[in-house]
Parts: structure tokens; sequence; C-alpha cells
């Protein structure tokens, strides 16, 4: 069962799983280059919505965890993705800390909307493909070593990923096992947000289910449909 400080019913869906779990091709620099491009969004979507908040002592503040999080960077943009990979988890618990103790639980969800819209000015503009965020999606579970897959069916108005095991879970169970203290009870508490301002950056809606007693373990389900394909299951329904 999945448990946390929710601000959204939770749809827990029964696991599907049926097929062989695919994998990403990444090698190390490309994982590396993942991971600092996943920093660089949160850290300056962070920025753009303190901004709207600032004042002296959270301007202070803000610096004084920037400090934290970029302590002891690789070399100029070196290091393996081994490296970046522990920069990233140190970040991400230091930002979600600030951001939860200076603003409150519900400003995760306009913090997932700041890092797309960097993530979208990143990514560069297109027409809405349904495919490109959840390929997005699946490179970041590659990240993770989580096991998932895309239909089989997916086309530019309508894809589907299932990630039948998350392994975020994993390494937050091995941080809380050394006494790393954890400010979300669930890692689905802001991964549900971003990853649905991620679907929407490329124009898509996005519709998700959390898989409950799932053999594998905590997953989830995504679906990114353009307009395309929602006026084509309204005039099926």
């Amino acid at each position: 069962m999945l448990t946390g400080n929710y601000d959204y019913e939770l749809r827990v869906a029964e696991p599907r799983w049926t097929r062989e779990p695919q994998r990403v091709a990444m090698d190390d620099g490309e994982r590396a280059a993942l991971w600092r491009r996943r920093l660089f969004e949160a850290e300056a979507g962070m920025t753009r919505l303190l901004a709207a908040h600032a004042d002296q002592d959270l301007i202070s503040a803000w610096i004084r965890t920037r400090s934290e999080m970029f302590g002891g960077l690789p070399d100029e943009v070196g290091g393996g993705a081994r490296d970046w990979q522990a920069i990233f988890f140190r970040a991400q618990a230091l930002m979600e800390r600030f951001l939860v103790a200076r603003l409150g639980h519900d400003a995760l969800r306009d913090w997932a909307e700041k890092n797309s819209e960097v993530y979208a000015l990143v990514e560069g503009g297109g027409a809405p493909d349904a495919r490109a965020p959840l390929a997005r999606l699946a490179k970041q579970a590659e990240l993770y070593g989580s096991r998932y897959a895309l239909e089989d069916d997916a086309t530019a108005d309508d894809a589907t990923l299932e990630i039948e095991h998350c392994a975020i879970w994993d390494y937050r169970q091995k941080a809380a096992a050394r006494g790393v203290p954890l400010t979300l009870a669930s890692p689905c508490e802001f991964c549900t947000k971003a990853t649905s301002a991620l679907i929407r950056a490329h124009g898509c809606d996005a519709e998700h289910e959390l898989l409950g007693d799932n053999p594998g373990g905590p997953g989830c389900r995504w679906r990114a449909t353009t307009r395309a394909a929602a006026s084509t299951d309204e005039q099926e329904s």
C-alpha cells in the first residue's frame, strides 16, 4: 500500500505487466549528462519559483542551501554518472526540505510546474508528440534501474509507459537506513506532479495510475495523449 501526504486522489490500479522490460542504451557519459540536466532543471525551476516569493530571509536561506547542493562538484563538467547521481540525490533532498519548510507541501505542485517551464526551454519547441515525454521518463527510469516498458502500439498521439518497479523507492529505503532524513513520505508526492507537468510541457494531456500490490514492487503507469487522440476517444465513447 502506498502512503503519503497527498493532495489528490490516489488511483491505485492492478498491474498488467506481461512483457519483458526494456532498456534505453545509455553510456556513462550520457547518464552523467542526464543527471546534470535534471539537476539544472530542478535548481532553475526552484529559483524561478522563489523569485515570486522572495524576501531577504528567503534569499539568504536559498543561497546557503544552494551552497550545500553544489559543494564538492567534480572538476569542470567531468565526473562519472555515479558522481552526478550522488550530487542530484543530495540536491533533491535539500530542495524538498527547503521548499516544504519555507513554502509548505502545496508548493511542490508549483515547483513541478516551474521545472517543466525550464525543461521546455531546454528541450526546444516542436509539434506535440506523446512519445517524447515518455521517452524522457524511460531514460529517467533507466538511470534508477527501474523495470519499465513502453506500450508496443505507441503513436505520436497516444503513448503509454508502465514502470513495473520504481527503483526510486529502493534508493529512499537505503538512504533512510543510513539515517538520512526524508522530507516526503513517498517519492510519488513530487514525482507524479513533476511527470504530469513534463508531459503537459509537450502539449499533451497526462494520465497516471499508481500500481498497488504489484509483485515487482511499487510502480506506475503513464499515458500521454494529444488533443487529436482525446477527440477520437470522445467520438468513440
